[in-house]
């Protein structure tokens, strides 16, 4: 009486083990199913970068390295390539004659809005196909995991 339940069959099977463990395996599937909604032309890495910048820059080049943990010359590489395809650009530090500043382009930012935008209807078409109680369980549990990982 009172809930009712998908068919067995409709509901992936639930993997094996304690919580810790299936619950990191549900994340890593539902941050592939994301990722993919907007796979596009760039590398998830060049896409984590161009973020960055978008959501926290400007950056260093070294700073960005350290951010992505990969090494100088590869973010080097990945900046130069982002740069060719007009996304990023790099402009004069303001107090280090030095460095230089790794910022977003509009296209850059129109870029990342554009794929936040498609991940975030993927994911609103999936949550619109649950009952309130459990997208009220949801954000309960976001809210939890976002202590999790502040932590």
């Amino acid at each position: 009486m009172g809930t009712e339940r998908a068919p067995e069959s409709a509901c992936a099977p639930r993997p094996p083990g304690g919580l810790a463990s299936r619950l990191r395996t549900t994340l890593l599937r539902t941050s592939r199913k994301l990722r993919a909604e907007h796979a596009g032309d760039l590398s998830e890495a060049q896409r984590a970068v161009l973020g960055g910048v978008v959501t926290n820059g400007p950056f260093t080049p070294g700073e960005l390295a350290a951010r992505e943990h990969v090494q100088p010359p590869s973010m080097t590489r990945m900046i130069r390539g982002l740069e060719e395809s007009g996304l990023l650009a790099r402009t004069a530090h303001p107090t280090d004659r030095r460095q230089v500043l790794v910022t977003a382009t509009d296209a850059g930012r129109a870029y990342i809005k554009e794929t936040r935008r498609r991940r975030d209807e993927w994911l609103s078409r999936r949550l619109a196909a649950l009952t309130p109680a459990e997208r009220q369980t949801l954000s309960d549990a976001e809210e939890i995991l976002r202590r999790i990982t502040t932590q």
